[in-house]
């Protein structure tokens, strides 16, 4: 992309209600425009950046035999009669609209009561078992409160994995599975250090479920984990029963905001009973199909990575994560001509900026959008047959010989 090219500009200032430090360089890098509280859209950056989150989230899933579909966000409130979660309340973060013909629709929360009625048409046998399905869609709720940008939003990004088996045996081999892909994805996030797997409440259908708990101090979770975070609990279930359950004791604990980026639920017949999904099982007999159902903050989670991976000049992109990989600067007549030849060939992983600024400018915008490396050609360093390379995350510079360069053989 060309930077003068693009309609979007660098901000002087964020929005004056942003408080969180990753929403303020968001918006001020041009990656997302504030509508109102807890609603966002994305810009060419911001978009290319979330792309690519999908694209991890995509590989690591379809890599466990999941399969991805894209349901209605309008909803029949039918089936969510039948498991009771349309009273507004007993679920109170519904958006509800009138149809012009007469009756109301839901716009979605979350997506099992539509999945189970979807898996009806395709689920009769034990042979069809075990299954897994996901899709990457629009969710709105109705937050009391939205904050921290796109980290907890009126109309955000998920992803929601479901989970259909005949046996316990198939739902555990199945859910160990997800365990193994989630920490692959945020280790790919370049978060994985700092995300852990976490003991939460599981509801009224199972003991625990476990959520994804990224260390951040802007997080609403406050989560505490001993020495070797070989256990890490969310406050909701920090008692004596499961202290003793868990074999650590308070005084071993320390304490942590953290915000949750992904969590998984047994579910059971939670949702497959009242809807009656059921398959026939290998003796003739019909039983109910056992669930799961497993989710990742899409659109949270570059909230979080913006957040979390960050200075006080501005983002620090991972490389699997960043937009483009190379933001390119061209200063004089030669140095922009060299950067231009470069750029050709390489316009699918680099931002150009080719704007009529000062190299102060550019570079101040270099360090305020995050790509890994800023590449500086110039009259003076060619005269010196150099070309100048910095990297964004550890702000090392090398400088590389200019007439043997190319942006593929950067290695540091």
């Amino acid at each position: 992309m060309r930077f003068s090219k693009t309609f979007v500009k660098t901000l002087r200032s964020a929005p004056k209600d942003e408080t969180a430090r990753g929403a303020q360089y968001l918006c001020r890098a041009g990656f997302v425009h504030k509508e109102l509280a807890g609603v966002y859209d994305y810009l060419p950056l911001g978009l290319k950046t979330l792309d690519n989150i999908k694209r991890i989230i995509r590989d690591e899933l379809d890599k466990i035999g999941c399969q991805e579909v894209l349901l209605s966000t309008l909803q029949n409130p039918e089936p969510w009669q039948k498991t009771d979660r349309w009273d507004i309340k007993k679920m109170d973060i519904w958006f509800r609209t009138q149809l012009a013909a007469g009756g109301e629709l839901g716009l979605a929360p979350t997506h099992e009561e539509p999945v189970v009625e979807l898996m009806k048409s395709y689920i009769g046998s034990y042979k069809d078992l075990p299954v897994a399905a996901y899709q990457i869609q629009t969710k709105f709720r109705n937050e009391l409160r939205a904050k921290s940008g796109i980290m907890r939003g009126r109309e955000f990004i998920m992803k929601d994995l479901y989970s259909f088996a005949a046996t316990e045996e198939q739902h555990d081999e199945f859910y160990h599975k997800a365990e193994v892909a989630y920490k692959k994805i945020f280790d790919r996030l370049g978060i994985g250090d700092d995300t852990y797997q976490t003991f939460a409440s599981g509801g009224v259908f199972s003991k625990y479920s476990h959520e994804f708990q990224t260390v951040v101090g802007v997080g609403e979770d406050t989560i505490y984990y001993n020495k070797d975070r070989s256990v890490v609990l969310n406050e909701e279930v920090l008692n004596d029963e499961v202290l003793a359950e868990m074999g650590v004791k308070r005084e071993e604990l320390e304490s942590t905001k953290a915000a949750e980026v992904g969590n998984i639920f047994t579910l059971k017949t939670k949702y497959s009973e009242p809807l009656d999904l059921q398959f026939t099982d290998k003796d003739g007999t019909r039983k109910t199909v056992l669930m799961g159902c497993y989710g990742i903050g899409v659109s949270r989670l570059m909230g979080v990575i913006a957040e979390k991976l960050c200075d006080d000049k501005g983002l620090i992109w991972p490389a699997e994560v960043a937009p483009y990989q190379y933001y390119l600067v061209g200063i004089g007549d030669k140095g922009t001509k060299f950067a231009n030849d470069l750029y050709h060939g390489n316009e699918d992983n680099t931002l150009f900026d080719d704007r009529d600024m000062r190299p102060g400018e550019k570079f101040a915008d270099s360090e305020l959008i995050g790509l890994p490396y800023r590449v500086v050609v110039s009259d003076r360093g060619l005269e010196n047959n150099e070309i100048e390379v910095t990297k964004r995350s550890s702000g090392e510079t090398r400088k590389y010989r200019a007439e043997e360069f190319s942006l593929k053989h950067i290695d540091f």
